[in-house]
């Protein structure tokens, strides 16, 4: 097996050698600091024998990382940047890993298990993730139906507190409910700007997530009760009457919205963010009941 330098304290060397200059529109702040990325493998519980899946591996350190604990399993690197791939190619020689050129965005996961003859619940993602496409690339994970094992993602932190957030605060909202929805997830390190290459503005966050078997509370019709997450949280500094029966991506007769309020006990003028994921799933359900085959709402 080839040995790659793409260890922490070679990034420099590694972008100069290969006259790489990072483009800013990809996102690519490169992770540096050898702690952090014991860190990401630590939380993502690795042995032996794991199928894993890496997205934007850049030039290769988290890849190197993962490799050292796979004596059996498998890694799946998934990389955009085809000038990337040619690097990660050149710095590694293992028959353990499978170098894809693709947007991560454009996959579909369920075909991609196909592809790969993988197991549903066999796989965990490991990914230091692009900031500006953070939650487009979680929640194609999230909603794929797949049933991944372990996802740990380097994300700016301020995604990772709402990710966690609980109802009330200033951060609870629709990605906290989405997340919620599907996995359990915990906060792992708070990481600073000096740890990556280039230096971006913000600091980033370690976050787990841990897929449910099952959802922690059952909906009738999931994407109703998602357009009722979106209607409450587009308007959430309207009460929660107005913010159902005014939404725009939904149509809600007024009428159904008070008399499903009243039989939950919810009272019409408390904003939605005060909801909990229970109470939203109730009234969700609620109002599909109520809506008549659902005519009206759609």
């Amino acid at each position: 097996m080839k040995e790659s330098i793409a260890t922490p304290g070679k990034t420099k060397e590694i972008l100069q050698k290969y006259n790489l200059k990072l483009a800013k529109g990809l996102g690519q702040n490169f992770l540096v600091n050898r702690n952090i990325i014991n860190k990401i493998i630590t939380a993502a519980k690795l042995k032996e024998d794991d199928l894993v899946i890496e997205i934007g591996p850049g030039i290769g350190a988290l890849t190197q990382a993962i490799l050292n604990r796979l004596t059996s399993g498998r890694l799946f690197a998934i990389e955009k940047d085809k000038r990337l791939i040619e690097v990660l190619a050149d710095q590694f020689s293992n028959n353990r890993l499978e170098l894809i050129n693709q947007d991560v965005l454009k996959i579909e996961w369920r075909d991609f298990l196909r592809r790969w003859d993988l197991k549903e619940g066999e796989i965990k993602v490991l990914a230091n993730l692009p900031y500006y496409i953070t939650t487009p690339i979680i929640m194609s994970l999230l909603e794929s139906g797949v049933k991944f094992s372990r996802l740990v993602f380097m994300v700016q932190k301020e995604v990772a507190e709402r990710m966690v957030a609980l109802p009330g605060g200033k951060d609870y909202g629709a990605l906290s409910i989405a997340v919620q929805y599907y996995s359990k997830a915990e906060i792992i390190h708070t990481v600073s700007p000096a740890v990556f290459i280039p230096q971006p503005e913000v600091y980033s966050t370690v976050i787990a997530l841990e897929p449910y078997p099952e959802p922690p509370v059952k909906v009738l019709k999931k994407d109703f009760f998602f357009k009722i997450v979106r209607a409450i949280f587009q308007q959430r500094r309207k009460n929660i009457k107005n913010a159902l029966s005014k939404a725009a991506n939904i149509n809600l007769k007024k009428e159904r919205v008070l008399e499903s309020l009243a039989e939950l006990d919810i009272d019409q003028r408390i904003r939605g963010e005060k909801l909990t994921l229970k109470q939203i799933a109730e009234l969700s359900n609620l109002l599909w009941k109520k809506s008549g085959e659902r005519n009206e709402i759609y």
